[in-house]
This record gives C-alpha cells, sequence and structure tokens, in this order.
C-alpha cells in the first residue's frame, strides 16, 4: 500500500506539472514544489520496495536481486539522457512530461493484483494507531541500540558526506582539468553508468562473499581506488580518467548492493521500512551541507583535490572498518528474535 500511495502521489504531481507547462502557467517555483512532492514520494516508495523484498526473496539470492536493481539503475543512467534529448526533438515538454505519468501508472496497476507479504506488527504496536514520527523514533531506537547497525550507518552518511561533492562537480572538473566540454562530460558519464551495469551484473550471477559486509567493505574501498584515480590522472591522459571512473562504479554497485542485502537480511523484517527509510534519510541529509562546503573549498584548492581527499578517505574509511568488531560482527550479532508472522496483502 505504501508503495502505491507513493507512486500515486508522483504521478498526481507530475500531472500538476503536465498542466502548468500545458498551460503556460509553469512558474519556476511551481517546478520546486513538484520536485520536492516527487522527492517525498520517492524516500517513502524506496524503502517500502527494500523493505518487501526479503519477504519475497530467500536470503541467499538478496545480493543477487540487489545486484540486479544496481545493474538496472546503472542502464537507466546510459539510456535516459539520449532518449531524452530524442523526445525533446519530437514532442512537447508537456507531452514528454505526460510520459512519465503513463510510466507511473503502469508501476502501480500491477500492484493491487500481486500479493505481496506483509510483517505483521507486535501486538503492542499493533493496538495503537501508528504515526509517521512514531515510526521514525522507534527506526531511530533500533538502529542505536544496535552498535554494528549504528556503525555501518555512521559510515554510509561519512561516505556520502565524503564522496558526492567530487562527483556533483564532475562538470567543473572537465572543463578546468582536462579542458574538454560536452563530448568529454559525456564520456565520463558513460564510464559510470557501464560500470554501474557491469558491477551490478557481476553481483547478480557472483552474489558476493558468503559475509556481505566483506563485499560491502572491498566495495567502499575499491570505489575509493577508482575516485583517487581520477583525482591523480593528468590533464593529458583523459582515458586513465575513464578507467578510474568505470573501475569506481563496478565498485559502488558491490557496495550498494551487498549494503542494502546486508541490511535485508539482518534487520527484522517489521522493522525494515523504518529502518531504510532512517538509513537512506540520513545519507541524504548530510549532501545539501557537504555541497556548500565543497563549492568554496573547490574555488581555494581545485576540484582536483576533492577527489584526491575522497578517494584518500573511501580508502582510509572502508579499510579501517575491517578493523572495527561490532562492524564485521554485524550479521553474528543481529538480535535472535522470533519470526514475524506474515500476511498476505
Amino acid at each position: 500500500m505504501v508503495m502505491i500511495v507513493a507512486d500515486g502521489v508522483v504521478a498526481l504531481a507530475s500531472v500538476a506539472l503536465v498542466l502548468l507547462f500545458w498551460s503556460g502557467a509553469i512558474r519556476i517555483w511551481h517546478i520546486y514544489v513538484i520536485m520536492l512532492v516527487r522527492a517525498i514520494g520517492g524516500t517513502f516508495h524506496w524503502p517500502a520496495m527494500s523493505a518487501s523484498t526479503p519477504l519475497m526473496v530467500p536470503k541467499e539470492h538478496l545480493p543477487r536481486v540487489a545486484g540486479l536493481n544496481q545493474a538496472m539503475g546503472g542502464a537507466v543512467n546510459i539510456i535516459s539522457p539520449p532518449l531524452g534529448a530524442l523526445l525533446l526533438s519530437l514532442l512537447p515538454l508537456h507531452e514528454i512530461m505526460a510520459i512519465d505519468v503513463i510510466t507511473a501508472a503502469l508501476a502501480i496497476v500491477p500492484l493491487f493484483f500481486i500479493p505481496i507479504p506483509q510483517p505483521q506488527r507486535a501486538i503492542g504496536a499493533a493496538a495503537s494507531r501508528p504515526t509517521l514520527w512514531a515510526d521514525i523514533g522507534e527506526g531511530f531506537r533500533y538502529v542505536w541500540s544496535w552498535p554494528g547497525l549504528m556503525g555501518i550507518c555512521v559510515l554510509a552518511m561519512v561516505l556520502n558526506f565524503i564522496i558526492n561533492p567530487a562527483m556533483s562537480l564532475m562538470p567543473i572538473l572537465v572543463t578546468r582539468h582536462f579542458g574538454g566540454e560536452a563530448l568529454r562530460l559525456g564520456w565520463m558519464n558513460s564510464a559510470w553508468g557501464v560500470g554501474l551495469v557491469v558491477g551490478g551484473l557481476a553481483l547478480s550471477t557472483w552474489g558476493g562473499f558468503r559475509r556481505r559486509i566483506v563485499t560491502m567493505l572491498m566495495g567502499i574501498v575499491g570505489l575509493g581506488v577508482g575516485v583517487l584515480l581520477v583525482g591523480l590522472t593528468p590533464a593529458s591522459f583523459f582515458p586513465l580518467a575513464l578507467i578510474g571512473l568505470f573501475f569506481g562504479a563496478v565498485m559502488n554497485s558491490l557496495c550498494n548492493g551487498s549494503a542494502f542485502a546486508l541490511l535485508q537480511q539482518v534487520v527484522a523484517p517489521e522493522m525494515q521500512g523504518r529502518v531504510l527509510t532512517l538509513v537512506i534519510s540520513l545519507c541524504n541529509a548530510v549532501t545539501p551541507l557537504s555541497m556548500a562546503i565543497a563549492g568554496p573549498l573547490a574555488d581555494k584548492v581545485g576540484v582536483r583535490m576533492l577527489y584526491l581527499v575522497a578517494g584518500v578517505a573511501q580508502i582510509v574509511l572502508g579499510a579501517g572498518a575491517f578493523f572495527v568488531p561490532a562492524i564485521m560482527h554485524v550479521e553474528d550479532t543481529h538480535r535472535a528474535q522470533a519470526p514475524a508472522e506474515v500476511r498476505g496483502g
């Protein structure tokens, strides 16, 4: 039901945008508001979908499913820009936005006919009407009381704080350091997208190490190596930067896919939606602050330095986590709980 509501809100926001563009009444603030609504809908959709996955997929296959999701996400990154450019040359903008409404309907309708298992709430929780803030508080207490899970959450926040500014300022790196323009930026984006697909397919085929935390940390270190290689690349050797981005993207898929599979494995089914929402929200919350700091910093020390710092920090944090027992044994220390009763829904 959460996925239906979230996708429905996103579709309604798209309908509003279509009507505003069609009528010629669109204003900049309309776009900001509608994008905010769409982002809120996505915030609820992704955790709900991720929490439903382990109720339908055997635990040993969770990394394969997560890897397939990473591959599909990378494929979308590759296909979307040229497809969007093609549509802009053929259709007015409001008709292109209407396609988003149609695809949302295609995502919503099957959910009415496909039964998705739902974990039962605890008896005490079921007796009272749940609220958003109560669920957030419960998810925070669940994470806070589990050192290994809390360590992974903090690690993810710090890594996002470090890596997001560098990746967001890639166009500046291309123009100021590599002396290129749109074509070279396109090559770098393509290298990243292809790497995501290759890494996702590799994880879906291989499944990762038996201990998923090892695959996740290996991916963090590998992503750091790729980002560091981009920062070290001389301006005259642009292909090396493409290799670094490709390798980093492969490792990024291994890291993210394994991380989601790990959370789906160890977090109690009835808590997964709340925990995943909390983790994703905290990781996203640090991005505005990191960008506010990175912009002025890039003007002073250069964008290339941000890549060097981000790469080294990723390697140090990923390698250092191997020596944190709470993180390394998170798969062994998850609470022994009675299996949650599952009902169809």
